[in-house]
């Protein structure tokens, strides 16, 4: 089988190229390019991440492609990147809410826009693979593909990829679904491999999203629950719900503060105590249903509201408009609108939505 594989210049998906060749296969390298040259950061603070200067990342995965004796293309996805991620990340940030645009990559760029740009380019594949940690697998009752977790539950990564569609989980490999971490940079090191030592992206941008943003500034209250002015923010997208240290207040009380809610339409920011974190029941919108059919009634699942934050168990509502009421058994800690809840059962990914 042709396979095409996605190589970011790490360890994960060089192990994965060198799985599938192992097992047979065509292995056909591929990594996209999103990096907009022309953006100049005023400062790179890690060049370690997913959205940054690009050349070492692809020198890695060409010594990858040469050590595997495979081609690799670069493809270049930079103006839908900039298009359907970045222009998002603006809009969410000015809106008061935190996007995850890491969700959003998956969804849209590397599991669709990089292998549609492939084919047109005229590189003949059947499948596509990428070094997640997850795994598919197909339900003959429900006849549709299923998105589980991984095998390594402290690396599972299926809280990014809860928006494959069916066609794309129909079309896609995980080869290092029924590996450890450990097992993966042990192999790498056994036969080898010259991303062995690696280290594992860490963040999303390489530089202050201010720099990303360009927003003006735009001055407001910041306000306790009660309405009383305690200080002022310069732009309500320099804060997130949960946010402690950096809030610029002159003290006024005995108990931290912590931004517990975002207004942009007041243009103002909300703080309380911790206990103010701490949320029963919230609303998601754009909920996508990866692995089963669209529910009509109440169901039991465990949620997740973020990486890595312990999935708990919850009541889920289904409502109009692709939304869903999620009740807590227990509350929980930090529920940040623009970021993703996920939903799971027996390691399957029902689905998830955006949090309001």
């Amino acid at each position: 089988m042709n396979i095409l594989t996605g190589l970011s210049g790490g360890v994960d998906s060089s192990v994965a190229a060198y799985l599938l060749k192992k097992q047979g296969h065509k292995v056909i390298g591929v990594i996209m390019s999103i990096w907009d040259k022309s953006f100049k950061p005023h400062e790179i603070k890690n060049t370690n991440t997913c959205f940054g200067p690009e050349d070492d990342d692809i020198e890695a995965a060409q010594r990858t492609a040469d050590f595997l004796k495979i081609p690799l293309h670069i493809i270049d996805c930079s103006k839908e990147y900039k298009k359907i991620v970045i222009e998002n990340f603006k809009i969410e940030y000015k809106e008061g809410r935190t996007p995850n645009p890491c969700i959003r990559c998956n969804a849209y760029i590397k599991f669709l826009v990089l292998p549609s740009i492939a084919k047109i380019k005229g590189i003949f594949f059947d499948k596509f693979a990428t070094g997640h940690y997850a795994n598919i697998r197909f339900n003959n009752f429900l006849n549709m593909y299923q998105l589980c977790r991984a095998i390594d539950s402290s690396k599972d990564q299926t809280y990014f990829l809860y928006r494959l569609v069916q066609k794309i989980l129909s079309k896609t490999f995980f080869p290092l679904g029924s590996y450890t971490k450990e097992q993966v940079r042990n192999i790498a090191k056994k036969i080898g491999l010259p991303t062995a030592e690696r280290p594992d992206s860490q963040n999303f941008y390489c530089g202050d999203y201010k720099n990303i943003l360009q927003f003006r500034k735009n001055c407001g209250n910041i306000i306790d629950k009660n309405g009383q002015i305690l200080g002022q923010h310069n732009g309500i997208w320099n804060y997130t719900v949960g946010k402690r240290k950096g809030l610029g207040l002159n003290g006024g009380t005995k108990q931290p503060l912590y931004v517990i809610n975002i207004s942009a339409k007041q243009n103002t920011i909300i703080v309380g105590e911790k206990e103010d974190l701490y949320v029963s029941s919230f609303i998601a919108e754009k909920v996508f249903w990866s692995s089963i059919p669209i529910p009509k009634d109440i169901f039991e699942a465990t949620a997740k509201i973020r990486q890595h934050h312990k999935p708990a168990k919850a009541i889920i509502i289904p409502q109009e408009k692709s939304r869903v009421k999620v009740k807590f058994y227990e509350p929980q800690m930090t529920i940040t609108p623009g970021q993703s809840v996920v939903f799971y059962k027996d390691n399957i990914v029902l689905g998830g939505g955006i949090l309001l």
